[in-house]
């Protein structure tokens, strides 16, 4: 297997992701009334890791309009099928994980992030779960959080399983709302 550096996002990676992060927040304001508490929460400066839940496949949007800074997202890798996507997002910053096997590529995706000064957005869960009971969830944030002393911060989604419900083909108004959490600073000795 060989080794590939996650690419550094230049400066037109991240005036394409405020671009686009302006116009989702249009859409949202239109369509899905997003409502963000907790803002405050959020780390002003430096990196962190940024851990939704996943209800939807506009979780990633929510998650992009609800939180102001440019942020690397770990995403699966079949939307690099479709290389107009895949270069997309990659550009924005976006990195491929194998959701089927551990993916250690991607482990040093989101630390060459965290090193980057770059947040990460990590979903704990893996892929879309149903209903309201947060189960199961990958060690992989906590991991990369302890490994660089830097905060996890737990984010809440509510609405967008009504949003684009699991197996709909198109999006559908709705009530939105994001609860960011206090950010959890891992307790790690200094030794390691």
């Amino acid at each position: 297997m060989t080794r590939r550096d996650l690419p550094r996002l230049t400066t037109g990676g991240r005036a394409a992701y405020r671009v686009l992060r302006a116009l989702c927040a249009g859409a949202a304001a239109v369509l899905w009334r997003v409502e963000v508490d907790g803002l405050d929460r959020l780390p002003v400066a430096g990196p962190f890791v940024l851990a939704p839940v996943h209800r939807s496949y506009v979780d990633f949007l929510v998650v992009a309009v609800a939180v102001p800074r440019v942020m690397r997202f770990m995403v699966k890798n079949s939307i690099w099928k479709s290389r107009g996507l895949g270069w997309a997002v990659a550009y924005m910053g976006s990195f491929p994980v194998d959701r089927d096997r551990p993916d250690r590529e991607a482990l040093r995706h989101c630390e060459q992030s965290i090193e980057g000064g770059d947040p990460v957005v990590m979903f704990p869960e893996g892929q879309r779960r149903s209903g309201d009971v947060v189960e199961e969830l990958f060690d992989g944030p906590a991991w990369v959080a302890c490994r660089y002393r830097v905060p996890v911060v737990p984010v809440g989604l509510g609405g967008t399983d009504r949003a684009m419900p699991i197996g709909a083909k198109m999006i559908r108004p709705a009530r939105v709302r994001v609860v960011i959490g206090e950010p959890i600073y891992p307790e790690v000795p200094a030794t390691g």
